[in-house]
């Protein structure tokens, strides 16, 4: 049987029973509310608490940020204060001191030239894209008055005021010209077409980086300038070898046509510090596995013959080349040829 109110007594009995339980809901109501309400005001506080502490962090982190900038730029500031000491150059007055680009100049050969012009007092440009070259090579002259490093390809025109060009810039290691050949044609080609077209615009001598490599596979020991060579223009090196054949027929077509002041110097394996230790020319291989601990090698039969000069002979060969007054290609090498195996 289910019980209710409606089962006890008269109609005025039910209704004081339900005003009774009426009033017992209503006081127990009363009863629970400050428990709910310090649940509420607890949640409250917690979240008022958890807030306040990310606040804290995110003041902190700023803080920190604002401190640590302050410190680069008092850095900063302590390195400018502080003079730089570069190599002792020579003073030249406005008359003799030159204006020189270098492309490449951050390379290997670049590197040791701009070393040569800087101390003879000339004010130095050095244009490289740093593909092979290294900001590390000329890092000594950075912040000097006769220095300018800019980092430029010149596939792309370069607009500048110079009295002299050495036009340097091309990668002249196997592994490093075969890994673009495209880029290397074109480095040697449409960069030597705007390094011409800027001497030709400010009258500026030039010297073109040329290679032992435009005589190909010699049958001649050593070869003469007016040797034309034994070259194959598919093989895997002919984007490096014909792309200096024909920057050597752009240079000789400007003097030619344009009357631009040429030097083209054909350089021949050259050795020395800032070399690249993967290069993969016979000097480098050799020191890399001796220092390595490894067994030296030798492709083919070992009879194969090669010239080697230190780069400071190349450098002076170079600068001669530009300061004489003779225009058609010049060897510049070591005239003594070794057999490979011999060298060990």
């Amino acid at each position: 049987m289910r019980y209710s109110v409606y089962n006890f007594g008269t109609s005025q009995q039910r209704a004081a029973i339900i005003c009774l339980l009426f009033l017992c809901l209503l006081a127990g109501y009363h009863l629970l509310q400050p428990l709910l309400k310090y649940e509420i005001n607890s949640k409250t506080k917690n979240e008022e608490k958890l807030l306040k502490n990310q606040r804290e962090v995110l003041s902190e982190i700023t803080s920190l940020k604002k401190k640590i900038n302050e410190l680069e730029i008092s850095l900063e500031q302590a390195e400018f204060r502080v003079p730089k000491t570069f190599p002792n150059i020579k003073f030249l007055n406005y008359k003799d001191r030159k204006r020189i680009l270098v492309t490449g100049g951050a390379g290997f050969v670049g590197s040791h030239l701009v070393d040569y012009l800087m101390k003879e007092g000339h004010e130095v440009i050095v244009v490289d894209n740093f593909f092979t070259g290294r900001k590390r090579n000329v890092e000594h002259w950075i912040g000097h008055g006769n220095f300018e490093l800019i980092h430029h390809d010149i596939v792309n025109p370069l607009t500048i005021e110079v009295d002299e060009i050495y036009h340097l810039a091309s990668p002249a290691s196997p592994p490093h010209y075969m890994l673009n050949p495209v880029k290397t044609i074109k480095t040697n080609t449409v960069g030597t077409i705007n390094m011409l077209g800027l001497a030709r615009r400010v009258n500026a001598k030039i010297l073109i980086a040329s290679t032992s490599e435009v005589y190909g596979d010699p049958e001649i020991h050593p070869q003469s300038e007016s040797y034309w060579g034994h070259v194959n223009p598919i093989g895997p090196r002919a984007c490096y070898d014909e792309g200096k054949r024909v920057a050597e027929t752009l240079s000789y077509a400007y003097a030619k046509q344009e009357k631009v002041q040429v030097r083209v110097a054909r350089i021949f394996n050259t050795y020395g510090p800032r070399m690249h230790m993967n290069d993969g020319r016979v000097v480098s291989n050799f020191i890399l596995q001796a220092l390595q601990n490894e067994s030296i090698t030798i492709y083919g039969h070992g009879k194969q013959t090669r010239s080697f000069q230190y780069v400071s002979d190349l450098v002076d060969g170079l600068v001669a080349l530009m300061n004489s007054s003779y225009s058609l290609p010049v060897n510049l090498g070591n005239p003594i040829e070794h057999n490979i195996d011999g060298n060990l």
